[in-house]
């Protein structure tokens, strides 16, 4: 039965609190799914829409890059994927009479699980300049608003145009082409804020940044290392890989500030065993202090150095550069400030230090524990050097496997959405189109708020997500995007982005995953790439939420006819009546992609793109060989009586996305406002398990960024250290803390104090 979405907010004040666990999945994960999917789309609907999620002839989850086997269970799909797939295929709706009964200003007090509650969205809508609240609007007449507010722009770089990670190959690739031939590169995306450190650390040591495993590489290893994830939250079909693994003999070490149910014990929900014992994946726990894996890889790196044999000589010979300086600088590795900065055991490290060494094909996996600090770009390099050490690149078994948040963020990136497009990319995309695109760099997503900030832009368009909620520093973001002249989002659902808005705004509502997609052509697809570089087609089967719904491909290519005009000679109507022409021409323009449509037609499980190092021990970077790197060991100094905050989500969430108020992993229900703090620290700073808290920030800035009204748990955190969810806590995070390089926002070392409030 459906039931109807909340009439209003949800008390979140006095969150329950029990001791977390130590396994993930099982029955409760079964029970959970079942209930939320049942609630959003009923039993029938259920059954019909998750037996086709991650299946060869349905559609991709609209979750996470994990990749899929060849050979698909017939349930392939995980707790959290489900729950992304019943809200969008929910049988809730958000119509022109809901936008009329609300205005922004209350949209603006909601929650974000309120607003995600409501259901699909049916109509255009425009909020008119002066006007309070949104109200319907023809797609002629939104396309004819964007045309005169792009064509009004005095530079074309006043334009910003957002993607997130959900977007299809063929719809990026018609954004950033759309976006080029107006005339910028102002292409922000959500990699900008997630795994562009990884894509800068990689790319500068084996050439390519991307990850170079493939599920079989997992279940080869000897060794995986999990560092800074939570793969039983973020990536739970993982936890199938790493108990694969498991079982052919794999040791695995979790690097984490916080012990995660998942990576202890795996209730497999697929196999009666799993589901009454499950089988125990972390052989070994290091509970790191937050941001201090540079330290810890770096003496890692001096030990291996030290131990005779250890090193790969004939691969570092004959593959790699940069070796002497970086084994000199390993070799000043100290044990006493390597211990200060992770905050671990000498014997812990000595037994990291044992399997390592006994293992001949290592694996490292990471996400935004690792790629979320100031000094990200040279820990993941550090995490390179240790391969590159024991010639764990381009072996079977072995490898770096960053693991991507969002479905096809990776493919985004592949199909050009990048503020610093490679030369090369662009000159095949000029043969291809008769185009010129612009050379100099555009904004990446830190960038554009700044720049919305001091007026440098004007339009802000984005092809799904949830931009102001999934950035830093909310009061400037949210200042920023208020100073625009016009703010569009191309959405399936509400969410806070639009209820902060420009003069004025469109919501423009598009097919999701699940839906049945038909053109003038006939019955289309799209494609994606996961998060191990493999490319394949989704197809939706549901009948749209709504005949007034377009897919992402028609609303890229008719703002495309409406602002560039009888100028452009790209065929946008061709382009939207078939998806096919447009991957002919991805064909022609990106690597990898020869003969696109007829690999899709010959294997309906696609195929993996090419990767020099990891299929050929060839390394595209500008010496020709892998790159050992040597920086100084950076890692956060906390005053006396603060904490190290890093941002996390909940079980109940996906990204931004708020499907519920309970993380039940971590044994918290009913509220999303509390901070996990261990016990030790909270009695240093006089905070009972139960009392509130303000979470106030501290930057070189000087400006007070307060979180308030935060319900303390004491919690087996690493010393030193505390964590709590985004959005919520985003406003502790300076626009300007972000990493070097990469230029993500420091979301994973916030230095913050804590105040007791009268919150209760």
């Amino acid at each position: 039965m459906v039931s109807k979405p909340p009439a209003g907010d949800p008390v979140q004040d006095a969150p329950q609190v029990t001791p977390p666990q130590h396994a993930a999945a099982g029955l409760p994960a079964v029970g959970h799914t079942l209930r939320i999917a049942r609630e959003q789309m009923g039993s029938v609907r259920t059954a019909r829409t998750l037996l086709k999620v991650n299946q060869k002839d349905g559609f991709d989850c609209p979750g996470c890059a994990w990749p899929e086997e060849d050979r698909r269970h017939v349930a392939e799909f995980c707790e959290n994927g489900a729950k992304a797939v019943a809200e969008e295929a929910t049988l809730r709706r958000v119509t022109p009479e809901f936008f009329a009964a609300h205005p922004v200003a209350d949209l603006a007090e909601r929650s974000g699980y309120w607003l995600g509650q409501q259901g699909r969205i049916t109509q255009p809508m425009l909020l008119p300049e002066g006007g309070d609240r949104y109200e319907p609007v023809t797609w002629e007449r939104a396309f004819g608003i964007l045309a005169e507010e792009l064509r009004a722009l005095d530079s074309p770089d006043e334009a910003l145009f957002y993607t997130s990670g959900r977007t299809s190959n063929e719809a990026a690739f018609l954004l950033q082409l759309f976006a080029r031939e107006f005339g910028t590169n102002n292409l922000p995306d959500c990699s900008n804020m997630c795994h562009e450190s990884s894509g800068s650390a990689l790319t500068e040591t084996i050439g390519v940044g991307k990850g170079s495993v493939s599920l079989e590489d997992l279940h080869r290893a000897d060794l995986i290392v999990v560092a800074g994830q939570n793969p039983g939250t973020n990536h739970p079909r993982m936890l199938s890989a790493l108990e694969k693994a498991k079982a052919a003999g794999a040791r695995i070490i979790s690097v984490n500030p916080l012990p995660e149910a998942g990576l202890e014990r795996f209730k497999n929900p697929q196999t009666p065993r799993g589901m009454l014992r499950g089988a125990a994946l972390t052989d070994l726990f290091l509970q790191i202090r937050i941001g201090g894996d540079q330290a810890l890889f770096r003496l890692l790196n001096k030990l291996v150095l030290e131990t005779p044999g250890a090193v790969d000589e004939e691969f570092v010979r004959e593959h790699t550069h940069g070796y002497e300086e970086f084994a000199a600088a390993a070799k000043e590795a100290d044990w006493d400030e390597t211990l200060a900065a992770t905050g671990l055991e000498r014997a812990e490290i000595e037994r990291a230090l044992e399997m390592v060494l006994a293992s001949e094909r290592t694996i490292v996996c990471w996400a935004m524990g690792l790629t979320q600090h100031k000094h990200s770009v040279p820990t993941i390099r550090e995490v390179v050097n240790l391969l590159l050490l024991r010639g764990n690149i381009g072996r079977p078994g072995a490898g770096v496997c960053p693991v991507r948040g969002h479905s096809n963020v990776q493919g985004d990136r592949t199909m050009g959405i990048f503020e610093r497009p490679a030369p090369a990319f662009l000159d095949a995309l000029d043969k291809e189109f008769g185009i010129v695109s612009p050379r100099h760099h555009g904004f990446d997503v830190v960038r554009s708020i700044q720049a919305l900030r001091d007026g440098e832009a004007k339009v802000f368009f984005a092809m799904g997500g949830n931009f102001v909620g999934a950035t830093p520093d909310t009061e400037v973001t949210e200042a920023a995007m208020r100073r625009a002249r016009l703010t569009v989002h191309v959405s399936t659902k509400l969410n806070r982005s639009h209820a902060v808005t420009g003069t004025r705004a469109l919501i423009l509502p598009t097919l999701g995953r699940t839906d049945k997609d038909v053109q003038e052509a006939g019955r289309q697809f799209v494609t994606v790439e996961d998060s191990m570089g493999l490319v394949h087609a989704s197809r939706g089967n549901l009948p749209p939420a709504s005949p007034h719904l377009l897919s992402e491909p028609a609303i890229v290519a008719r703002m495309a006819r409406a602002v560039l005009g009888d100028g452009s000679a790209t065929p946008w109507e061709e382009f939207e009546a078939d998806y096919a022409r447009i991957r002919d021409r991805i064909a022609r323009v990106v690597p990898g992609f020869e003969d696109f449509n007829a690999r899709l037609a010959a294997d309906p499980g696609g195929f993996a793109l090419p990767h020099a190092p990891r299929d050929e021990r060839r390394f595209p970077t500008k010496t020709g060989r892998a790159n050992f790197t040597a920086a100084p060991v950076e890692y956060p100094r906390v005053p006396e009586g603060r904490l190290l905050l890093q941002t996390l989500r909940s079980h109940d969430q996906y990204n931004t996305t708020i499907y519920g108020l309970d993380d039940r992993y971590r044994g918290i229900k009913g509220g999303r406002r509390v901070v996990l703090v261990h016990p030790a620290d909270a009695a240093a700073l006089g905070l009972d398990d139960g009392a509130y808290a303000d979470l106030v920030s501290e930057w070189t800035d000087g400006v007070e960024r307060r979180a308030p009204g935060f319900r303390v748990v004491h919690y087996p955190t690493a010393r030193g250290c505390a964590a709590a969810y985004y959005p919520e806590t985003n406003v502790l995070v300076p626009l300007e803390s972000t990493a070097d390089v990469s230029n993500t926002p420091a979301s994973k070392s916030v230095i913050v104090r804590l105040e007791q409030s009268p919150s209760t």
